[in-house]
């Protein structure tokens, strides 16, 4: 029986600090920043990846999905920092050494400052600038990888232009429309001067400002895919063994009767319009965090009364299991869950949801869905994006003055379905049932 991956992700900017020369420092410190606060340090990822890495290990997990961040690689165009290429091989050796797989993710939506003021991501011309950076990635850390993921959550632009869509028609803006931490609290005026103020660090138009987390359309992201297909080809050029895909973010669409034209055409908007250029993909990264019932009308806000987590998505563990069956009877290739997750302050809750997600990605796989791993989303409580420190993700807490890191209950919990994998695939014979109440609490006092 092959190992099956369980694990828990990262991003880098969300997690090392201080990555001075990406898009997103830029935008963070402007005076209108549409940001609720900046990144700064972060969880100090950058200097403490052996600490997590080891209390990672240590809960009994076997892989890890990190970010190699682009603008540490290539600060400037055309110009590599060995320094920084070392920094990252330092970082998958030491999975190695703790018996982790690494699954390293090439552009997890921060980009090189210079990138966006050559146009950025709705320029064809990404896709070569990209093509290239990863190239150098795989020839300088070709052997220590295994899966690659060239972009995180491609049609992100695509998904923010549906949501900018929906405010024109219903004047208001939808909770949880998207999976990606947002600032809801911005007055018209504030985002406006924030955009003026954004392009001007970028010597650009605000119309211009191409940072991955714009909104596009399916012209321009044309220029995605096109970056997708290029770089795949450069690192299968360095690495003919090695597996490359990319990871999209999936609602899991349950129409009701009058909904059902609706829901298929959002699933073929977030999942089947991408469907001819991953086909041929070693893998894809499937990404869910909830539901979202559809009527004639399209997606409905979470029920009335309705449990929902701090990103004002539904609490529904389920969906995972649901959206990994879906994306099966079209996808040919290997699935890797590479983000679920719950932001919540009650971890009881987070290791109810873990036992939910996994029982049922573990029931697509009974039911034959190539699904060969699951990553929890995400290592430690983090930067999420424009909605700052606020939003708890993570398996580990971190004090934001001191960095000190406390571990969770959740990562063991976690960590136990991972030393049952092990187990079944030493004793060749089926995952043994998930943990009870009671195992959860003796492995959260080991």
């Amino acid at each position: 029986m092959a190992e099956f991956l369980i694990g828990a992700a990262t991003a880098a900017h969300q997690v090392e600090g201080n990555n001075i020369h990406s898009d997103y420092w830029a935008m963070e410190h402007v005076k209108h920043s549409d940001f609720k606060e900046p990144s700064g340090d972060a969880c100090d990822h950058y200097n403490r990846y052996e600490e997590d890495i080891a209390y990672l290990a240590e809960a009994g997990l076997n892989a890890y999905r990190f970010g190699i961040e682009w603008a540490r690689i290539e600060p400037e165009e055309g110009k590599f920092d060995e320094g920084e290429i070392e920094h990252y091989r330092k970082v998958l050796a030491c999975c190695r050494a703790h018996g982790v797989t690494p699954v390293v993710t090439l552009m997890h939506f921060s980009s090189p400052a210079w990138l966006i003021r050559k146009g950025g991501w709705a320029k064809p011309k990404a896709a070569a600038y990209f093509a290239r950076y990863a190239r150098y990635v795989a020839e300088q850390l070709g052997d220590q990888l295994t899966y690659i993921c060239t972009i995180n959550e491609a049609n992100m632009g695509i998904q923010l232009h549906k949501i900018i869509q929906d405010m024109m028609k219903a004047g208001k803006k939808s909770e949880g429309g998207v999976q990606v931490g947002q600032n809801d609290g911005l007055d018209m005026k504030s985002i406006l001067l924030g955009m003026i103020e954004q392009a001007r660090a970028f010597h650009t138009s605000p119309l211009n400002l191409n940072t991955f987390l714009k909104p596009r359309n399916e012209k321009t992201e044309q220029c995605v895919m096109a970056a997708h297909v290029m770089a795949k080809k450069a690192v299968k050029d360095v690495l003919p063994d090695a597996k490359v895909g990319l990871t999209l973010s999936l609602f899991d669409y349950q129409p009701t009767e009058e909904g059902k034209d609706q829901a298929a055409k959002l699933w073929h908007e977030d999942f089947g319009w991408y469907l001819p250029y991953i086909k041929d993909d070693d893998f894809l990264g499937v990404q869910n965090y909830s539901r979202k019932i559809v009527d004639e009308t399209g997606a409905r806000e979470p029920a009335e009364g309705a449990p929902v987590t701090q990103m004002g998505y539904e609490d529904y563990p389920e969906s995972i299991g649901h959206v990994v069956t879906r994306v099966a009877r079209s996808f040919p290739g290997e699935l890797l869950v590479t983000e679920n997750g719950i932001a919540t302050s009650d971890d009881e809750r987070r290791c109810a949801f873990i036992r939910k997600a996994l029982a049922s990605v573990m029931e697509a796989k009974e039911q034959g869905a190539k699904v060969t791993g699951y990553f929890h989303w995400s290592l430690l409580d983090n930067f999420e994006w424009q909605a700052g420190y606020a939003k708890t993700f993570g398996l580990i807490a971190v004090d934001r003055t001191t960095q000190e890191r406390h571990p969770k209950k959740s990562l063991s919990v976690l960590g136990s379905y991972a030393a049952q994998k092990m187990e079944a695939r030493d004793e060749e014979q089926e995952p043994a049932s998930e943990p009870s109440q009671e195992e959860d609490k003796a492995a959260a006092h080991k």
